[in-house]
């Protein structure tokens, strides 16, 4: 059974200026010239007991939809400072890179520690409704140089009823699946269409109470059909 060994930066507080229009999380028009809105989220006690919790089912769901081949071990960090940078993701979006968590990255996650890595960050203040533009809940990249060498992925806050209308670890499971195609791609072996988007494409159908589960599972074993052959990551590909 391959292990993945897995490290969870959570960042409790952020606090960036950024150039978008004030309290929305649609941005203005930017311009050279546009000012800069201060954005100071802090996440709450349940915001991140909902986030843990789903983290925690991660391991397990990506045994169950391997039948056993794979395994996660992790380990939770928690900086004792705030998130105080984010990369542009487009023209008018931000996420936080591996540029921005690079020396937490390099102190806690040296080259060769990880095999994956994921950033937990407080996008939303879900009191008064700001949240920094960004272009999905979970973002995630390749491994790379940039990422010493480990799948990276990051997550946002969300309100307790984002986690509980999917399965356990989900969210995690799905960005996850970004970087993990990437390095199986690199080894020959052909993802569908769009990898883990590739749900709908490929005609799948979200469960309210198991998510996009289905899919994941044919993903994951080499099942994805596409154009009367079949795709993915095959069972055996876990374990060489």
């Amino acid at each position: 059974m391959k292990i993945w060994k897995t490290l969870l930066l959570v960042y409790r507080e952020l606090d960036v200026h950024l150039p978008v229009g004030r309290d929305s999380v649609e941005p203005r028009r930017l311009r050279s010239s546009a000012a800069q809105t201060h954005f100071h989220h802090v996440a709450s006690e349940r915001e991140l007991a909902d986030a843990l919790d789903s983290f925690r089912g991660f391991p397990q769901l990506a045994r169950e939809l391997t039948n056993g081949a794979t395994g996660i071990e992790y380990e939770i960090v928690r900086p004792d400072h705030a998130l105080t940078s984010l990369t542009r993701e487009s023209s008018s979006r931000f996420w936080p890179s591996p540029d921005d968590t690079r020396s937490d990255l390099d102190e806690f996650a040296p080259p060769g520690k990880y095999d994956s890595i994921f950033v937990f960050w407080p996008q939303r203040n879900l009191k008064i409704g700001t949240a920094v533009p960004c272009d999905a809940w979970g973002l995630a990249m390749g491994a790379s140089e940039s990422t010493n060498g480990a799948t990276y992925a990051a997550i946002a806050n969300a309100p307790s009823s984002a986690w509980e209308n999917e399965a356990r670890g989900e969210v995690w499971l799905h960005e996850w699946l970004h970087g993990v195609c990437a390095h199986f791609a690199q080894r020959g072996h052909v993802m569908p269409e769009r990898d883990a988007d590739g749900a709908e494409v490929h005609g799948y159908v979200r469960s309210s109470t198991a998510g996009w589960t289905d899919y994941y599972r044919d993903l994951m074993s080499g099942n994805v059909v596409e154009d009367g052959r079949r795709f993915g990551i095959p069972a055996d590909a876990w374990v060489a």
